[in-house]
């Protein structure tokens, strides 16, 4: 038997319904807030992701999935959403239908990182987009719509944690003052750190070794180093989300795993999942579009897992019961044919039905309908068959009723005259 490779996960049947609920009301609650989806390909030129996300990541050093095709051609299967999405704006030009766009985009990412709860190196993201408005009340709107596609699906105890990383200008300083603090604890740095801190010093307070986290707790942080403006934006940004009542705290340890983000960067945080408590976060990045080749337009966007979001409710949750009207139960071999047409007749009216024809027993039609969840179970036997009538039993009540063939249909539908 060939097995599933390790990291991805199957959606089970069972599972289906759920999965169908979350991406219903997350684009539900996008398009609430004034978000258009956009269905960008899962492959993309290596490069794409290089530029955007950043070379000195532990995305592109060590989690892509990068090969070359038959041309030579390096392509990678996309880690994160951001950057296929800026590339389609500037490709299709985009910004000049509409100078404010808001997007959305559902789908695989794929990763080679260390699989764990809720985490798969094939994963389903719900990513969110918002292009040419700086505004720090955007912010905080990007924010309120995370929040909202969060506890909309009926997760609660949730905490948005925010953050500044500042601006080009903030964040030199503040990289020489990182670089002063690390260069003291050299030795103690892992490998990979130790690399990191001669390309990009920042990326060495996202490193997960045990040591190199707690020299990273022991760091500078960078709201420190804010610069006048950035500090009055950051200010705004937590006034505003103030405004809406959105749960948070300001966490300054946050950087985030992506080297494009500036300014205002945030997590949906829920205690439940332990060490790595994160559901979905994102931030500002006003420079990666020109960086990509598109015109100087700023950006915020975010990024949910849906394993991660599925986890959050419980399988039993009523509003995702897997559920069928009717289940047609034909008890014997003379009743299949009239079970056949009857089931196909109630699909073609709207009316969602199943039925079994190995099953001939009256007691192996009941196990089957409990299975389906169905709510009403026409029986045909050979006594109804000679009746042209067929009974129905409300699953919920257990009253039964005897009902001619020709009435089947308005019963259902819940017209009895």
């Amino acid at each position: 038997m060939i097995k599933l490779i390790k990291g991805f996960h199957d959606i089970l049947p069972d599972e289906t319904p759920k999965w169908s609920f979350l991406l219903s009301s997350a684009r539900n609650t996008l398009e609430r807030f004034g978000y258009r989806e956009i269905i960008p390909p899962i492959m993309e030129r290596t490069e794409l992701f290089v530029r955007g996300i950043g070379e000195v990541t532990d995305i592109v050093e060590k989690e892509m999935y990068t090969f070359e095709d038959r041309n030579g051609e390096n392509l990678t299967l996309r880690p994160e959403a951001t950057a296929g999405i800026l590339r389609a704006v500037a490709e299709h030009s985009l910004l000049r239908k509409d100078p404010v766009l808001k997007m959305y985009a559902v789908g695989p990412m794929f990763r080679r990182e260390r699989p764990q709860k809720g985490r798969f190196r094939q994963f389903f993201q719900v990513d969110a987009e918002v292009l040419g408005d700086d505004s720090p009340y955007t912010d905080a709107e990007v924010i309120a719509a995370a929040h909202a596609v969060v506890t909309d699906i009926g997760g609660r105890g949730l905490i948005m944690e925010v953050n500044s990383l500042g601006c080009p200008n903030c964040r030199k300083a503040y990289r020489e003052e990182l670089s002063r603090f690390i260069e003291k604890h050299l030795g103690e740095l892992c490998g990979d750190c130790r690399r990191r801190y001669a390309v990009n010093p920042l990326r060495v307070l996202d490193c997960k070794v045990d040591r190199c986290a707690e020299i990273a707790a022991e760091a500078p942080v960078i709201l420190n180093s804010l610069d006048n403006e950035c500090r009055r934006h950051f200010d705004a940004v937590q006034d505003a989300l103030g405004m809406l009542g959105i749960p948070f705290r300001v966490n300054p340890r946050i950087v985030r795993g992506l080297d494009y983000y500036t300014r205002t960067a945030f997590e949906i945080i829920h205690e439940e999942f332990g060490s790595s408590k994160a559901v979905g976060g994102g931030g500002r990045y006003d420079n990666l579009l020109k960086e990509l080749g598109g015109p100087a337009v700023s950006g915020i966007g975010f990024g949910i897992g849906l394993e991660r979001l599925a986890l959050v409710i419980p399988d039993n949750d009523e509003r995702f019961a897997h559920s069928t009207q009717v289940y047609v139960a034909p008890i014997g071999e003379n009743a299949l044919e009239t079970a056949f047409r009857l089931v196909n007749q109630l699909r073609s009216a709207g009316i969602s039905a199943e039925t079994r024809y190995s099953s001939k027993s009256l007691k192996a039609n009941m196990k089957i309908a409990d299975r389906v969840g169905a709510r009403k179970v026409i029986m045909i036997g050979d006594d109804e068959l000679s009746r042209n009538e067929v009974t129905i039993r409300d699953m919920l009540s257990g009253k039964q009723e005897s009902v001619k063939m020709e009435k089947i249909l308005q019963h259902v539908q819940g017209d009895k005259e």
